[in-house]
């Protein structure tokens, strides 16, 4: 119990103190501003347990659970981190889930980025977009 404490407060610790790159694209996302989705920042997704009971979670930037989306958001820091990254994304894609990443610097033409958005969150993005796929 105490341990999912610790994880929750480390989420709320972020929301607190989050980057100018994930204060905008909530502005765009909170309030199901986003075709009616709901999402959570700073969201803790917990993946398993080691031998000691010790849990191994993620945060994701950005969460909706009605579609099983992770939003993350890319900085400086992520061009050296690239296998962590991968990895990240491989055990979240085996736990069900969709990640997509975008980089900061792709904040500047916010519109693309939410179109980008709206088509994982379509019925079907293969066929949301035809002609575009905003997949990597």
């Amino acid at each position: 119990m105490e341990e999912r404490k610790n994880i929750t407060q480390l989420a709320r610790d972020l929301r607190k103190n989050q980057t100018s790159s994930e204060k905008i694209l909530w502005m765009n996302l909170r309030n199901r501003k986003l075709n009616g989705f709901k999402f959570n920042r700073q969201f803790p997704i917990v993946y398993g347990r080691d031998f000691n009971g010790t849990s191994h979670f993620f945060i994701a930037d950005f969460y909706c659970r009605e579609k099983k989306l992770v939003i993350e958001l890319d900085g400086k820091i992520h061009d050296f981190q690239k296998e962590y990254d991968k990895e990240r994304d491989s055990i979240l894609n085996q736990l069900g889930l969709n990640v997509i990443r975008i980089k900061n610097e792709e904040l500047e033409n916010i519109s693309k980025v939410l179109e980008k958005i709206s088509y994982e969150l379509s019925p079907n993005p293969s066929l949301a977009r035809e002609g575009k796929d905003y997949r990597r």
